[in-house]
């Protein structure tokens, strides 16, 4: 397991908590349209994945998996920074660029940006 595959791990295992719990009631129609996700985080070092199903269930997995919503790429030591302390001020400064390639992919970028430190 990659460094990032272990930090998104962890991330995956926060957004199902936060996630689940939510699925249902006023709000879950709104959050069920917005998954499935699938997000791919792209360094210098490699690639891994966090996808959130239809049933809120996220998970981290090694590379790039296909047809994802959003593609983040940055240097390894920001997005673990980020990962690490999910707060944007201790992220060291470098590239980032952020490439959604669905409209629910966007909106849910914008969303949960903050809460990865990103």
């Amino acid at each position: 397991m990659s460094c990032i595959e272990g930090l998104l791990a962890s991330v995956a295992k926060d957004v199902e908590t936060q996630v689940r719990p939510q699925m249902s009631g006023i709000f879950g129609g709104m959050i069920r349209g917005y998954l499935p996700q699938t997000w791919v985080f792209t360094t210098e070092e490699g690639s891994a994945s966090l996808t959130v199903d239809a049933e809120g269930h996220a998970r981290a997995a090694a590379g790039a998996l296909p047809k994802p919503d959003v593609t983040i790429e940055t240097t390894h030591a920001r997005l673990s920074a980020a990962l690490t302390t999910r707060r944007s001020d201790a992220v060291p400064p470098g590239p980032f660029k952020v490439t959604p390639h669905s409209e629910k992919g966007r909106t849910a970028f914008g969303f949960l940006r903050s809460r990865l430190g990103l």
